[in-house]
């Protein structure tokens, strides 16, 4: 198991901000189309998934999930949207996906499930879609052009929210494994 020091804590830090750009990245991508808003989980599991499986590869011990947590605590403070409907969100997937390294005994298993479950990070902000509707349309009538309101109501029935988590986590699967491979990770 490789432990923390001075050389995996800077690269950590490398990663949480990766992780944070990334994160910001696909929150962006919601303002092109309320389609692609609806699909963040999507988006996240295909752009986060290559730097949270490397980060927990590098350093096999506790701790990466709540470097990459914070981060996207410090993300939510600096875009001033730190609210309780996304940074708890956070703070409950960093801690379950902490649980499921320590579980697994930080081997691939436990790290691709923790992976999948840190592309959720951003769930607090999209998914008000599908858990508090009314406040999401308000919000997107005041924010953005006319009609992504409307839009974006279309394009997320109830039933979108299960087809976009089961996409988003295979995808994350996916890229962890394609990750792995590309950067001779050890499995």
């Amino acid at each position: 198991m490789k432990e923390w020091n001075k050389k995996s804590a800077l690269w950590m830090l490398l990663y949480a901000v990766l992780y944070a750009v990334g994160t910001a990245i696909v929150c962006v991508t919601g303002a092109i189309t309320p389609v692609l808003f609806v699909c963040y989980q999507i988006t996240a599991g295909i752009l986060l998934s290559g730097i949270i499986i490397y980060a927990f590869r590098k350093v096999k011990a506790p701790g990466v999930a709540t470097c990459l947590g914070l981060a996207m605590i410090l993300l939510l403070l600096l875009i001033q949207d730190a609210v309780a409907w996304h940074v708890i969100p956070v703070i409950i997937i960093t801690v379950l996906a902490e649980a499921v390294r320590a579980v697994f005994k930080y081997n691939w298993t436990g790290d691709v499930i923790a992976t999948v479950i840190m592309t959720f990070s951003s769930f607090g902000y999209y998914g008000q879609i599908w858990f508090n509707r009314d406040y999401t349309y308000e919000c997107a009538v005041e924010e953005m052009p006319a009609g992504y309101a409307d839009g974006l109501m279309t394009a997320s029935p109830a039933w979108s929210l299960i087809i976009v988590i089961a996409i988003g986590a295979v995808l994350s699967v996916m890229i962890s494994n394609v990750t792995a491979k590309l950067f001779k990770i050890d499995r």
